[in-house]
């Protein structure tokens, strides 16, 4: 064997032993009476053997044959502390290791990362024992129901919808139509589970973050269906839209640098200048809010589907609209434009302008007015949709707060210096 080829095999051996002995450390820390820091080392060493041997020879069935042996220890191991009356309770000890001998396979077929992941994963598994069955112990049917709405409407209905463009202006597609309706369903869910972990006042403002770096409309949408089937979570709910929006800049900071670093400099200022703005309303009411906040009711899953389909429908529709004036204006009217693109999507229009910018063909002075503009088109889109779908409690709210911060932003645009 040649000795670069040797050192790579007694590499991948090491590996193999070593993820079996992290993974049988926790084991012989749990007291494991099946397998220990010992057993899950041989038996990841034995996967790494049987998929060694076999690729240098012809016995296709060795890793079959090495599971097989493992299974059947396994299967023995148990019976045998049934017989002593120490039974285990359970079989996870045994999968584990089951699992540890297709990485030590895995380890000598040049799959090194996906070995260390899931010997990764199989530990902190094993770890988490009591907190994930504290964890499934809290879940009630309604959670159940509200996961099993969002696998059906992002795994079972959104992969067969056609990933094309229809209609009169070529810009409807139904798959990107639904992923909107499937973004609020999720971020719905992810904000409960954030609410239901660390707390309404930590959740709203992780739940904030979270749907400003995701979807800032999508959230606004899925907050203001919160508000409606529960009114008196609206300040909360219009707090997050507030903290999402806000988060919005920075996202709009971050794609302006990666695609025209050398024009930041130029256009950071006013949008910071925004974005302190509506860092500042945040903080306002975050400190008006605070006890109601603590004060507010447990959360419940969310239940509604109405709402993020209405969305999904209102988002084809600002796409048709904002088709139909490109079409009858063109590029011309270019604050128009970004008018209309922010009714629909921030980074679309953000990173063309940045790329304008970067070329040559759009002045950094008119580049950052157009981003602006399409931010407060963004708003008052988000303010419609929350008198819209979650009712006057969260409107009024959202509104005064929008009011101030779109105020700011049409001063930024009109008194800013170039």
């Amino acid at each position: 064997m040649p000795e670069p080829l040797a050192m790579t095999v007694i590499t991948d051996l090491a590996l193999a032993v070593g993820l079996g002995l992290m993974v049988g450390v926790q084991r012989e820390w749990s007291a494991s009476r099946m397998a220990g820091v010992r057993t899950f080392a041989l038996v990841s060493l034995l996967g790494a053997l049987c998929g060694l041997l076999q690729a240098a020879g012809d016995a296709d069935w060795l890793v079959a044959g090495g599971l097989i042996a493992v299974t059947a220890m396994m299967w023995l191991g148990n019976e045998v502390e049934i017989a002593a009356r120490h039974p285990s309770g359970g079989l996870t000890t045994e999968f584990a290791a089951l699992v540890m001998y297709l990485v030590g396979v895995l380890v000598v077929r040049e799959q090194q990362a996906a070995g260390v992941v899931i010997a990764g994963t199989v530990a902190v598994l094993l770890h988490w024992k009591e907190p994930l069955h504290r964890f499934v112990a809290r879940i009630g049917a309604e959670d159940f129901r509200a996961v099993a709405r969002l696998i059906l409407v992002g795994m079972v209905i959104l992969p067969v919808l056609p990933d094309r463009t229809y209609g009169p202006y070529d810009v409807l597609n139904p798959f990107r139509i639904w992923l909107m309706v499937v973004l609020i369903v999720g971020i719905s869910l992810a904000a409960y589970v954030v609410r239901r972990l660390v707390g309404e006042r930590a959740g709203s403002v992780a739940a904030g973050l979270l749907g400003g770096l995701i979807s800032s409309t999508a959230t606004t949408a899925a907050e203001a269906r919160r508000a409606r089937t529960r009114p008196e979570d609206a300040a909360p709910a219009a707090f997050v839209v507030m903290v999402a929006s806000t988060v919005v800049f920075l996202r709009v900071l971050v794609e302006v640098a990666v695609v025209a670093p050398n024009l930041l400099p130029r256009v950071a200022g006013p949008l910071a200048a925004m974005m302190g703005v509506m860092l500042a309303v945040s903080t306002v009411a975050f400190l008006a809010m605070r006890r109601r906040l603590s004060m507010t009711s447990s959360p419940s899953p969310p239940s509604d589907m109405r709402a993020a389909v209405v969305f999904g429908l209102l988002y084809a529709g600002v796409l048709f609209a904002v088709a139909a004036v490109r079409e009858q204006f063109g590029e011309q009217g270019l604050h128009v434009v970004a008018a209309l693109s922010g009714l629909t999507d921030m980074d679309a229009i953000t990173l063309s302008s940045a790329h304008l910018m970067q070329d040559g063909r759009l002045e950094p002075s008119t580049g950052w007015r157009i981003i602006m503009t399409a931010a407060l088109s963004n708003l008052l889109l988000k303010l419609l949709l929350a008198a819209t779908l979650g009712g006057r409690r969260i409107a009024v709210p959202v509104g005064l707060m929008f009011t101030v911060c779109m105020a700011a932003g049409g001063a930024i645009i009109a008194f800013w210096p170039d």
